[in-house]
């Protein structure tokens, strides 16, 4: 258990951000719950812990971190929170994360902040989550001893996807951001295109075996990956029919089913890095990518908090932490299969 250190939770009635708060009080934590809505806030928890607070307003955010000694930033579209948030979190001289997913949102954390939060001494960590931050762990891995690979293949098995309201409302923003282009990272850059997207059949580990992928369906691992490690080409897929349950005009939020809040969704993470003749493998599975992203978060902040980082300034989760004891950590919510071997 912790001392009761004051974590900051930006978002807390939101999907994620419950699960967060949860995450935290269960660790020993204080959570501080930061939003735009007070009535909202005051349904999570009494008055002491309620503070209003807006990503357009500097002030109001200055005095919702006042006594914090963190801050998980859970709110998005984060093209419109996270720089307030990293901003005012800097001047209050704590560490940062958050849980976004928007590619050009984390490209932005990590393009505008880095050199103010090396400065400040403090450390930064975007896309802390299930998109990005487990990637991100996995692949560093499974990189094991090596300093750089020709290619990161990162593949997303999900039984269901049923999107909550900031995810889509994000999707919104990254398309608008795009012109409704496409991102791939390929040659050590990303390039926008207006390719259609392939299907593709991917071999998961069991149980899910062969499936139908939708190929570069690019998410924020592209962005993790390659900031802390030479990889020229990383590729990201999705299972066909998670692609299809998120676009579809009538999606659904989840559903919980368990007393912790989480859905029936499982997922099952498979990454693969080859350089020259040579792949080494890793996969994860778990339940509920949204209900995982809070101890990926947590254990940022309690890592951070405690002293077990190995950088500062704006960093992805494999560059600032023992990726594989980061993993063993997370094994009341996550499995990982590991190795599943190394092959020429």
């Amino acid at each position: 258990m912790t001392s009761g250190r004051n974590v900051a939770v930006f978002g807390a009635y939101g999907h994620t951000g419950r699960f967060v708060v949860a995450e935290l009080r269960e660790r020993g934590y204080a959570p501080l719950l930061l939003g735009r809505d007070r009535d909202k806030l005051l349904a999570l928890a009494a008055e002491p812990e309620v503070r209003q607070a807006s990503a357009d307003d500097p002030d109001s955010l200055d005095r919702a971190l006042r006594g914090a000694d963190a801050v998980i930033n859970c709110a998005g579209p984060f093209a419109r929170t996270a720089g307030p948030l990293v901003e005012a979190a800097l001047r209050a001289g704590i560490p940062y994360v958050d849980v976004a997913a928007e590619i050009e949102a984390n490209v932005d954390t990590f393009a505008h902040f880095a050199e103010p939060a090396r400065a400040v001494g403090t450390v930064v960590v975007p896309a802390m989550a299930f998109y990005g931050g487990l990637g991100d762990l996995l692949v560093t891995t499974a990189m094991g001893d090596w300093t750089a690979a020709d290619e990161v293949h990162v593949a997303y098995g999900l039984s269901s996807w049923h999107p909550t309201a900031g995810t889509v409302a994000s999707g919104v923003v990254s398309g608008q951001r795009r012109g409704g282009r496409r991102v791939r990272f390929t040659g050590g850059r990303l390039e926008y295109h207006d390719d259609a997207l392939p299907t593709l059949e991917w071999d998961f580990p069991a149980p899910l075996g062969l499936q139908s992928v939708i190929g570069e369906f690019t998410m924020a691992d592209v962005v993790t990956v390659p900031s802390h490690l030479a990889v020229p080409e990383v590729r990201t897929y999705m299972s066909a029919n998670a692609a299809a349950d998120l676009s579809a005009p009538d999606a659904s939020a989840p559903t919980a089913v368990d007393e912790r809040g989480r859905s029936a969704q499982t997922f099952l993470v498979d990454v693969v890095v080859r350089s020259g003749g040579t792949e080494r493998r890793v996969a994860a599975t778990g339940q509920d990518i949204y209900a995982v992203s809070a101890p990926l978060a947590v254990e940022a902040v309690d890592r951070i908090l405690t002293g077990r980082t190995k950088a500062t300034g704006v960093v992805s989760a494999g560059a600032a932490f023992d990726a594989p004891g980061f993993l063993d950590a997370l094994s009341p919510h996550v499995t990982v299969h590991a190795p599943l071997g190394s092959r020429d």
